[in-house]
């Protein structure tokens, strides 16, 4: 099975600051993912033609399942995070990430109906300070929602903004989560005409096994967003059930 990640930048290129959202469809569309995630997903905002894109990237790709969840609402429209799936959703949740008057941040939690069995996936995308995303991860990971399914394998993955990679050692090693994006050093996906910071991530649990995790550096994705992609193929090892 595989997941892509992607901060799409409102489809809003990195260097040339033009509005090609084709661009970040044919990155996806080259990947062939079973399951989509894409962070800073525009909807009715000015800047990128009041284009509905979570309607748009979901209709293009005419997979099972679309969520979309906003965060950062802006007049009448604003963006947020999108999950697409390839098979359907057995339930899911939107949890708010926002600490005190800082900017508004989420995390969607679903469960996949796979054909490997029940895959507890959770997509989100952190803050800019470390406090921030320290309290969003024991936030999140404390959730009572979070815990529902906690027994199933578990995929977290998204833009964390974890510029210094200290995420894993304060958090999520005393859940005994694993990196799949180790060492970060193979992983930098920002900015991406030249990347130095590896802030796109994925961390597992449970019956989960990860065959290859790779950013894509192709000249497209240089100039498609202001992150380059993240691609993990995984299987399930076990028999995960509601």
């Amino acid at each position: 099975m595989r997941l892509l990640s992607y901060n799409i930048h409102k489809g809003v290129g990195g260097r040339d600051r033009r509005y090609r959202l084709e661009r970040i469809l044919q990155v996806i569309e080259e990947e062939n993912p079973d399951l989509i995630c894409l962070q800073e997903v525009d909807h009715n905002a000015r800047r990128s033609r009041f284009d509905d894109q979570p309607k748009m990237v979901a209709k293009y790709f005419h997979l099972e399942g679309a969520l979309f969840q906003m965060n950062c609402p802006h007049k009448e429209g604003g963006y947020g995070n999108l999950i697409l799936s390839r098979w359907p959703f057995q339930r899911h949740h939107h949890v708010s990430l926002r600490l005190n008057r800082r900017k508004p941040r989420g995390a969607q939690l679903a469960v996949i109906d796979t054909p490997e069995g029940m895959l507890h996936l959770v997509h989100w995308h952190l803050g800019l300070a470390h406090k921030e995303r320290r309290w969003q991860v024991d936030h999140l990971l404390n959730h009572a929602l979070f815990r529902e399914s906690a027994h199933l394998p578990t995929l977290i993955c998204g833009d964390f903004n974890d510029w210094r990679n200290r995420l894993w050692k304060v958090a999520f090693s005393n859940h005994l989560f694993r990196q799949a994006t180790s060492p970060p050093s193979h992983f930098r996906s920002f900015p991406a005409f030249l990347a130095v910071a590896a802030l796109d991530k994925a961390f597992y649990r449970g019956d989960l096994a990860i065959r290859h995790a790779r950013i894509i550096r192709t000249p497209l994705t240089r100039r498609a967003s202001d992150h380059l992609p993240l691609v993990v193929d995984f299987h399930l090892t076990g028999n995960g059930r509601l």
